[in-house]
């Protein structure tokens, strides 16, 4: 008989989420509670990868001395509509939700606004943001850098981020078109599940060190991911790598420091928040008729054999977090645990 997995509804997570921040050491004690709610929103959203389970490796890299827990972030201004945040290598959930909080109070007034965040740390999937954005009427681009695990374009040599990117349009309905996703052909976290199971990976997803296409996880682990598209992919990495990086005063390309190999370091990771009213350019019930719109035409489209529908992105994790919502949300046991041990 299978186990029956535990089951936790949103404000429970966030409140077991949020001790565990605060008894890190976590200061003041909204750091924790913006964390949490990242990160427990990214969990309803079926991105299980960079939820609840990102909690335990956080506080390690507090413990380590790469996060610092007493940071607040700085924002300026140097223009109406341009912020520039210093992280102060915060907990990095936290500076996400802080920059997407103040990026859409800025481009209220301004129809259109940019954060640029420097010494940032990672904060997991950009989805959360997405949706906040898209509740709150904003159209957003959001993308970082990240420790190198792609190379450049003709490279065989591990030398850029797989720069995490989201693109997010409101639906007044509430079916928003969210897009997150890296520049590599999966996530470093599959190589790492793969080679745990001792399966084999598809030789699409990684090279080793010589820049061989493998299918051994534990030698992709020691090689270069992949980037979607190839060289174009690789490309488009190293670009928004110096958009974001290059231009909010961040670590870029191989000087941003890897956490997985050394919890202590701290990343200096770059960030890039943009918010656009889009109200402003047009009526919010016009907007949605015309994503309607869009949606029929794409799942009209002929799915490949044995396939579902096409559908626009986003459309499965926000039906993931209406359900988490409405019924709670399943975790492991043994996550439920750890996460229980660390909130004391």
């Amino acid at each position: 008989m299978a186990e029956t997995m535990p089951v936790l509804s949103e404000l429970e997570a966030r409140a077991l989420v949020a001790r565990a921040f605060v008894r890190a050491g976590v200061i003041p004690p909204d750091m924790a509670e913006a964390a949490a709610h990242h990160l427990v929103l990214t969990e309803m959203m079926g991105i299980t990868t960079h939820g609840l389970a990102r909690v335990g490796s956080y506080i390690g890299r507090i413990a380590a001395g790469g996060i610092d827990p007493s940071a607040v972030p700085v924002v300026t201004a140097p223009a109406p509509a341009l912020l520039q945040m210093d992280g102060r290598d915060a907990l990095g959930a936290a500076v996400a939700q802080i920059a997407t909080a103040r990026t859409l109070e800025a481009a209220r007034k301004t129809g259109i606004a940019a954060c640029f965040v420097r010494r940032g740390t990672h904060f997991g999937a950009v989805a959360p943001c997405l949706w906040i954005a898209a509740e709150a009427g904003f159209a957003s681009f959001i993308t970082a850098n990240s420790a190198p695990m792609l190379a450049p374009p003709g490279g065989r040599d591990v030398a850029v981020g797989n720069a995490p990117t989201g693109i997010g349009l409101p639906h007044a309905g509430g079916r928003h078109v969210m897009l997150d996703m890296a520049l590599s052909v999966v996530a470093r976290s599959k190589l790492r599940g793969a080679a745990a199971r001792g399966e084999t990976i598809p030789e699409t997803w990684a090279m080793d060190a010589e820049g061989r296409p493998t299918t051994d996880p534990a030698t992709a682990l020691k090689g270069v991911l992949q980037a979607i598209g190839g060289r174009k992919g690789a490309a488009l990495a190293v670009t928004l790598d110096l958009f974001a990086a290059g231009l909010a005063g961040a670590a870029m390309l191989t000087d941003v420091a890897d956490n997985h190999r050394d919890p202590s370091a701290l990343p200096d990771v770059g960030h890039l928040f943009i918010m656009i009213d889009a109200e402003k350019l047009m009526p919010a019930e016009a907007l949605a008729t015309r994503l309607d719109h869009a949606s029929g035409m794409v799942s009209s489209a002929r799915p490949v054999p044995g396939g579902s529908p096409p559908r626009l992105p986003g459309a499965r994790a926000i039906a993931a977090l209406k359900r988490a919502r409405a019924v709670g949300m399943d975790v492991s046991a043994a996550l439920l645990n750890e996460l229980e041990e660390l909130a004391g």
